[in-house]
């Protein structure tokens, strides 16, 4: 696998990311000891595809996903996961809102002479 962790994808052109993934799954394919027809099969792709791939030739990203699966590399893809986030506001709101004490079963009846009407 890539060992290089210290790539400036930012200042990358669309076209050396694209390189850059073939190289990797090109790399991960070569670990793996499988061939590109090898890794065609697992996919359901044709090893032109997988070729194309590792050439760093655009393709879709479903190809892409099932050359990740037939490589098992899918986790790759956990940097997509998204997770329910609360602003900070909305977690206050709640605070204030969560029940501190249990009330009293008898309910106080105040009777209009009691209100001072404050």
């Amino acid at each position: 696998m890539m060992g290089n962790t210290s790539i400036d994808w930012v200042q990358m052109t669309d076209f050396a990311i694209i390189k850059q993934i073939g190289s990797y799954i090109k790399q991960t394919r070569l670990g793996l000891n499988k061939t590109q027809q090898q890794v065609a099969e697992d996919s359901g792709l044709n090893r032109w595809t997988i070729s194309q791939i590792e050439n760093g030739e655009s393709v879709t990203l479903t190809s892409l996903i099932q050359v990740l699966r037939a490589l098992n590399a899918l986790h790759l893809l956990d940097n997509f996961t998204v997770t329910a986030q609360i602003s900070p506001l909305a977690y206050a709101k709640l605070k204030k809102e969560q029940r501190e004490r249990a009330s009293s079963k008898t309910t106080k009846v105040t009777k209009k002479e009691d209100d001072l009407g404050w």
